[in-house]
């Protein structure tokens, strides 16, 4: 996050964001707006009929089905785009602005055995506001690590990966702060008929180097989203996360709390058009880091799979 005595200050220096807010800003507002699918092996996917409400009266049944050719290339390209109401993420003085977003993520998820994948993949975005240009970052993230689904487990998802992530600023390129982390998820999902789903997760995200050491922390969530298909092309999310932020520096603990709502109408496979917004709450032992925050807008993804 964001210097401590830059925020102090209540204003950049150097026409450079403090890379503590931008760490939060990049989470609050980053690749988690936009997702870009991954494979999930349902029962479905690995060539079993779609469930019907009829199968309780016939029995169980296994029918094969053509499948398709498993593609684990993923391509997104998204921007979205937020009125802000704390465009510093400060604990007074706070002024709105408008910033946009744009980003790229590649995801390549070959697929060891049916419900085994190893992830590599690598994810830029920027974050360009309208006012405050000063505030103006970039953040790149570069990702390797294993998934594992355990279908007989009620689907459960097992997710460890390597983390690298580098924030610079938007003029020259020049580092504002390095992180190296160990990201670990567990994931539950629970479908409610056909339509909707609750999904359930813990995630430990655990910095083993970084530069500064003053933004560097460990990150303790716990999740929750509740998905649900008005129809094949319309759909609304609504999550919330719960983190315990642990910064190695300065005796600082932060309790984060984090709602998002969306609509998402896909036009194609491969493109989808959203409205956003997103709301946070953090509270510190440290008063002059608590803030609150509104974002709303929308934003536009092309994703391709091969």
């Amino acid at each position: 996050m964001w210097i401590a005595v830059l925020i102090l200050a209540g204003q950049p220096t150097q026409g450079q964001a403090p890379p503590g807010s931008a760490q939060s800003r990049a989470q609050l507002l980053g690749q988690g707006a936009l997702p870009v699918p991954t494979a999930t092996p349902t029962g479905e996917a690995q060539g079993y009929a779609v469930t019907s409400p009829n199968e309780q009266d016939i029995g169980e049944q296994q029918i094969l089905k053509r499948t398709e050719e498993y593609r684990p290339f993923t391509l997104s390209v998204y921007s979205p785009f937020y009125w802000t109401s704390n465009a510093a993420l400060v604990s007074s003085g706070e002024q709105d602005d408008v910033l946009v977003a744009p980003g790229v993520t590649l995801m390549y998820q070959p697929r060891i055995t049916k419900t085994f994948y190893a992830q590599v993949g690598v994810v830029q975005q920027f974050f360009f506001y309208d006012q405050f240009t000063e505030l103006n970052f970039a953040s790149l993230d570069v990702i390797a690590g294993l998934v594992y689904y355990l279908p007989q487990f009620h689907n459960l998802s097992l997710r460890g990966y390597y983390d690298y992530n580098r924030l610079t600023d938007t003029d020259n390129f020049d580092e504002l702060f390095v992180n190296n982390s160990i990201i670990l998820t567990a994931e539950l999902p629970f479908r409610i008929a056909r339509a909707q789903q609750v999904l359930f997760g813990a995630a430990l995200n655990l910095s083993f180097y970084g530069n500064p050491e003053s933004p560097r922390r460990n990150n303790y969530s716990l999740y929750g989203s509740y998905d649900v298909a008005l129809s094949r092309s319309f759909s609304l999310d609504a999550a919330f996360q719960f983190v315990v932020r642990d910064y190695y520096s300065g005796d600082r603990t932060d309790v984060n709390e984090i709602l998002s709502l969306s609509a998402n109408y896909r036009i194609r496979d491969w493109l989808t058009l959203s409205a956003l917004s997103s709301f946070a709450w953090n509270q510190s032992n440290h008063s002059v880091f608590e803030y609150s925050v509104a974002n709303i807008g929308g934003g536009v993804a092309l994703t391709l799979k091969f």
